[in-house]
């Protein structure tokens, strides 16, 4: 192991989601992406959802979870 490869992700963290930020609450590397279950490090997050306080892993996976929230809720 380089002391330079980004290790693994240890502590899930905690966060607020805000418009267009997010707080840490809680100390962490990661969350997980709410569509997959898969670990999304901190600097890699991009996507989430205000209203329901959920973090994505992607785009497509973002708008995959919502289509079918909205289908199945209807």
């Amino acid at each position: 192991m380089n002391v330079l490869d980004p290790a693994e992700p240890r502590r899930e963290a905690k966060i607020r989601y805000l418009d267009a930020d997010f707080e840490v609450l809680r100390e962490g590397d990661y969350v997980r992406c709410a569509a997959t279950g898969k670990a999304i490090a901190l600097t890699d997050l991009r996507y989430w959802d205000v209203a329901r306080q959920l973090p994505y892993g992607s785009a497509a996976a973002a708008f995959a979870e919502r289509i079918s929230s909205t289908t199945s809720a209807g």
